[in-house]
């Protein structure tokens, strides 16, 4: 049986984690499921949503296939992670994660990986790693510490510092915190939203911006001029800016 599932909402690929009996623990194959759908997502999908049947998100690593690996073979292990996670995080389309329950360990790791985190109240953080002897093989010590501080993780895999949903909320863990079943919903509805962007500017969202925030200030405003160019001198952007001064666009609204 297929541990995901991918649904189409019009523009939107919703991708489902199928293992709640497991508490959407992440096995390799899932792992490998992940990467080969980043990989080459659907032509027509221009955001997808990340989900998970049941009450949890990932409670992360599936401990049952942690066997006694050699260094080698832990190492492999790890980048294996790191392949498929960066095709979220680096890949073509914009993601939403839709996080309720537990979204521990690996899973913090694959919902760090994600574009725009949403959260219901039950969605609670964790990485017990520490207490099990283990450390973060799934790129959580890169991204989360560029989310909430390196003290902050340090304190969560030293002391098994449990983070509930307000509180991850609080320190940049989500974006969005919602009512309770509401995730998904609200999920869909922001991708699709995202979906209806340039696609040149999601382009320069996903894959200039994060390089320019690492940049030197002289190198970043470089590349900050370089690609608001190439995104202004698009047909799509300039048709988008017609419609607006003349009236057939939106304006900005709260």
């Amino acid at each position: 049986m297929s541990t995901t599932s991918v649904e189409r909402h019009g523009d939107v690929a919703v991708f489902t984690l199928c293992r709640p009996a497991k508490r959407n623990a992440l096995d390799d194959a899932t792992v490998g499921r992940i990467g080969e759908f980043f990989a080459a997502p659907p032509e027509w999908a221009r955001a997808v949503v990340v989900t998970a049947e049941g009450d949890h998100f990932s409670a992360g690593l599936d401990l049952a296939e942690l066997t006694e690996r050699s260094v080698t073979e832990s190492l492999e292990h790890s980048l294996m992670w790191h392949r498929n996670f960066d095709l979220i995080e680096n890949g073509r389309v914009p993601v939403v994660s839709a996080l309720k329950g537990a979204v521990i360990g690996g899973g913090l790791e694959l919902a760090a990986a994600t574009h725009v985190r949403v959260a219901e109240p039950s969605a609670f953080y964790a990485f017990p790693e520490g207490q099990r002897g283990l450390f973060v093989g799934g790129g959580g010590s890169v991204r989360v510490p560029r989310l909430v501080g390196a003290h902050r993780m340090a304190d969560m895999m030293l002391t098994g510092r449990v983070y509930d949903a307000a509180e991850g909320y609080g320190i940049g863990l989500s974006h969005y915190l919602v009512e309770e079943g509401e995730g998904l919903k609200k999920a869909i509805e922001l991708a699709a939203r995202i979906a209806q962007n340039a696609p040149l500017t999601n382009f320069a969202v996903l894959q200039a911006l994060p390089r320019i925030a690492e940049a030197a200030p002289a190198e970043g405003y470089l590349m900050e001029s370089l690609m608001a160019a190439v995104a202004s001198g698009s047909d799509d952007a300039k048709e988008r800016m017609r419609a607006f001064l003349e009236h057939r666009a939106g304006k900005v609204a709260r």
